[in-house]
């Protein structure tokens, strides 16, 4: 698209979108720029989200990824594990992300007993106490993403990207 023939980087545009009839609006150049270690605002952005720690691998991206900062999330999310700004995490580190009903039918599968007075924790820790990390892997996908100490150095180094970006109110 020639609208971005002097961008550092060119956006990247899904083959699904259908610029003719969409209210499309640019994404900014700032968002295309270059920062540290060639990474751009949408990476920030993903490392900023990730920090959260509810992004897991089975997290829908916005449309903010592409529609405000040129980039393919996913795409982005698999560089950002392969540079080591990002790591998926264990079983065992991902079990905040599953409802107790699943930890529950887990347990079941070893007769565990005690079940319905058991909170989070104890749930949790029963899981430790039976199984190992390729055992439960087995009951689940879902696995959460956490930072490296690269990956929240990134963000520190960066604040101008996550200062720009809109914020929820609470």
């Amino acid at each position: 698209m020639a609208l971005y023939d002097d961008y550092e980087v060119k956006p990247y545009i899904s083959p699904d979108r259908d610029l003719e009839t969409e209210d499309f609006k640019p994404v900014p150049r700032k968002n295309m720029e270059l920062l540290g270690k060639g990474l751009l605002a949408g990476d920030i952005i993903l490392l900023w989200r990730i920090r959260f720690g509810t992004f897991t691998n089975d997290t829908v991206y916005s449309k903010y990824f592409e529609y405000s900062y040129g980039i393919d999330g996913p795409t982005h999310m698999q560089s950002l594990l392969a540079k080591g700004y990002a790591f998926e995490e264990s079983a065992f580190d991902s079990l905040d992300h599953i409802a107790a009903g699943l930890k529950k039918k887990i347990l079941k599968t070893k007769d565990v007993k005690g079940l319905s007075k058991m909170k989070a924790a104890d749930l949790d820790q029963a899981l430790k106490d039976h199984f190992s990390e390729e055992e439960l892997g087995s009951f689940f996908v879902v696995r959460g993403y956490a930072l490296t100490e690269k990956g929240s150095k990134a963000i520190d180094d960066n604040p101008q990207v996550i200062d720009r970006h809109p914020k929820k109110k609470f």
